[in-house]
C-alpha cells in the first residue's frame, strides 16, 4: 500500500474519510460536508449509534454533490485523549475497514483539531504510520486466493495543509516500519524456509543498509567453548550459527555500544524431551527474539540512530535424533559454568547463556537487553497483552517500561529474588536448566542472570506477544514484532545522542 501526502481537495475516487469528535462533534471537513449534503452526515449519525467516541466508524455511500464513492466516519474521542497512539490506532482502523469494502484508493481529510495535544502535521505522519503497519500481510505462499478476498486498499492519502511537513515526518517512521515488517516477515516465514544458515544469510542482507555482519560457524563457537547453545542444536541436521550485528552510528565510534540479544531456536521440537504434537506448528516463531533484534538493526540503520548499537543472535534448531542432547547431559558454557540439562525442551536459555556472555565479554556494552520466547510460563501469567520484564537495574527496568506504554508495547516487571536462584541447583553441576513448574519464567531469568556480570541487563520473556490470534488496532493476525518499535524508542529517548 502506497501512502502520500497532498495538499486539501475533495477526491474524485475511492473512498473520503472524515473525523468526528465525542458527542458528534464533525471535524471542519465533516461540517463543510454535511452544508454541502444538505445535512446528510448528521441525519446519518442521528439515526445510528454513531457518537464519534474512539474507534467508532460510521460508513455511508457518498451522497449527491461528492465524487467519492464511499464516505466513512471515524470517532476521535476526546479531543484533549487524541495523541500518537490514538492516531496510529485511527490509520489502522480506517484500513481494516476499507481493505474489504472494495475501494483501492482511500483519501483522509487531517483538520487541525481544538484542544487536540496533535498538531495535524504529528497526526497525518502517525496515522500514516498506523495504517501501514495494519496494511501488512504475509501471504506469499497463496496461490489460489479470490480476488474479492485480497485487500483491495492500494494507495491511502493523506490531506492538509502542511502535506511536505507532514511527509517528512513519515518518512522517519516508515524506517522503523521498516524494521517491523522485516522481523514479521522472518517470524512468519515456516521452519523448512527459515534455519540457522539461511536465516544467518537473510541478516547478511543488512549491509547494504551499513550494519557490520559477522557470522561464527559452528567450529568458531566451539573453539569459543560455547558448549550450552552448541548442545541444544546437536540433534540437527543444520549448522548453528552466530550473528553478530552492529551499527556505528554514535560521533565516538568507541563509544559503549547498548547491546541486544536474541533467542534464535527456528524450530523447536523440545527435542529428546519431546513437545506434544498439538500446536507443535506454533514453534517455528520461537525465533521471535532474534527476529526482533534483527528488524530493530535496520529500523535504527535506515534512520540513521546517532548510537552505537550491537545485535547478537544465537541460531539453532532443536531436533530430536541420534546425536541430539539428553536429559541428564552436562554441557559446559562459554563462561566456563557447567549446567545439567533436565529437560531439552528448555534450550532458550542455553543458548542465550552463551550469546550474553559471548555479548558483554567483547563488547563491553554500557546495558544489554536480551528478547527470547522463553517460557509457556509467562503466558500463564500474563496472557497476551503484557511481556514479562526482569532486570538487575532499576533504571533500565524504569526506562524500558516508559517507552514500552509510548508504543503500547506494554512490560511487566517481575521479581529476581535469590531464594528463587535456589531452585535451579543442581546435584552435580554448577547449575541445572530447569526449576520445575513453579515460577518457571522467573527460574529461567534467574538462570540468564547467572550468565550476566555487572553489565546492566534486562531480560524479555515474549512469548505470549510475538504472535497474535486475532487482528489488533495496528497489527494483523500473526507475527506481531512486539519489541521493535519499543527497542527503537528507547534507543531514541536515552541512549542516541541529541
Amino acid at each position: 500500500m502506497k501512502i502520500s501526502f497532498s495538499k486539501v481537495s475533495l477526491p474524485t475516487e475511492g473512498a473520503l474519510v472524515v473525523s468526528v469528535l465525542e458527542g458528534r462533534k464533525p471535524s471542519a471537513t465533516a461540517r463543510q460536508l454535511d452544508e454541502q449534503t444538505d445535512g446528510l452526515i448528521s441525519r446519518a449519525m442521528a439515526a445510528s449509534r454513531f457518537e464519534g467516541k474512539k474507534d467508532q466508524t460510521l460508513l455511508l455511500v457518498a451522497p449527491a454533490g461528492l465524487q467519492a464513492q464511499r464516505l466513512l466516519l471515524v470517532g476521535l474521542g476526546k479531543p484533549e485523549e487524541i495523541d500518537a497512539l490514538a492516531a496510529e490506532k485511527l490509520g489502522g482502523t480506517v484500513v481494516a475497514q476499507l481493505q474489504a469494502a472494495g475501494d483501492e484508493v482511500v483519501t483522509v481529510a487531517v483538520d487541525a483539531i481544538d484542544g487536540c495535544p496533535l498538531a495535524p502535521v504529528h497526526m497525518a505522519a502517525h496515522i500514516g504510520f498506523g495504517a501501514r503497519l495494519r496494511s501488512y500481510r504475509f501471504d506469499k505462499y497463496r496461490t489460489k486466493e479470490k480476488a474479492e478476498e485480497k485487500p483491495s486498499v492500494a494507495k491511502l492519502a493523506l490531506m492538509l495543509e502542511e502535506h511536505s511537513a507532514a511527509k517528512r515526518r513519515f518518512a522517519a517512521l516508515d524506517n522503523i516500519a521498516e524494521g517491523v515488517f522485516l522481523t514479521r516477515n522472518l517470524v512468519s516465514e515456516p521452519a523448512n524456509v527459515i534455519y540457522p544458515e539461511s536465516l544467518a544469510e537473510q541478516v547478511k542482507m543488512l549491509a547494504d543498509s551499513g550494519i557490520d555482519v559477522e557470522i561464527l560457524g559452528e567450529k568458531q563457537m566451539r573453539k569459543l567453548g560455547m558448549g550450552a547453545l552448541l548442545g541444544v542444536g546437536q540433534g540437527s541436521e543444520r549448522e548453528s550459527q552466530l550473528v553478530v550485528m552492529r551499527w556505528m552510528g554514535a560521533e565516538d565510534e568507541n563509544a559503549a555500544p547498548i547491546a541486544f540479544v536474541g533467542k534464535g531456536v527456528t524450530f523447536d521440537s523440545g527435542g529428546i524431551s519431546i513437545k506434544p504434537a498439538a500446536n507443535m506448528e506454533d514453534m517455528k516463531w520461537d525465533m521471535g527474539g532474534s527476529a526482533v533484534v534483527i528488524g530493530l538493526m535496520k529500523a535504527l540503520a535506515l534512520r540513521n540512530a546517532k548510537v552505537n548499537a550491537v545485535g547478537v543472535v544465537g541460531l539453532v534448531e532443536n531436533m530430536p535424533s541420534g546425536t541430539a542432547q539428553r536429559p541428564g547431559d552436562v554441557v559446559t558454557s562459554m563462561s566456563g559454568q557447567t549446567i545439567e540439562v533436565i529437560n531439552t525442551d528448555a534450550e532458550g536459555r542455553l543458548v542465550l547463556a552463551d550469546a550474553l556472555w559471548y555479548t558483554q565479554d567483547r563488547f563491553k556494552p554500557q546495558a544489554m537487553i536480551d528478547l527470547a520466547t522463553l517460557t509457556g510460563a509467562i503466558i500463564i501469567s500474563l496472557g497476551d497483552r503484557y511481556a514479562g520484564l526482569f532486570a538487575n537495574d532499576d533504571d533500565l527496568a524504569d526506562r524500558l517500561t516508559a517507552a514500552g506504554k509510548e508504543v503500547d508495547e506494554l512490560l511487566w516487571r517481575m521479581p529476581l529474588d535469590d531464594p528463587y536462584d535456589k531452585l535451579i541447583k543442581s546435584d552435580i553441576a554448577d547449575m541445572k536448566n530447569t526449576g520445575g513448574r513453579e515460577g518457571g519464567s522467573i527460574t529461567a531469568a534467574m538462570f540468564l542472570k547467572r550468565f550476566v556480570k555487572d553489565t546492566k541487563w534486562a531480560h524479555l520473556d515474549i512469548a505470549g506477544v510475538t504472535w497474535a490470534k486475532k487482528d489488533g488496532p495496528v497489527t494483523p493476525k500473526g507475527a506481531t514484532a512486539f519489541g521493535v518499535r519499543l527497542l527503537d524508542r528507547l534507543v531514541a529517548e536515552y541512549y542516541e545522542q541529541k
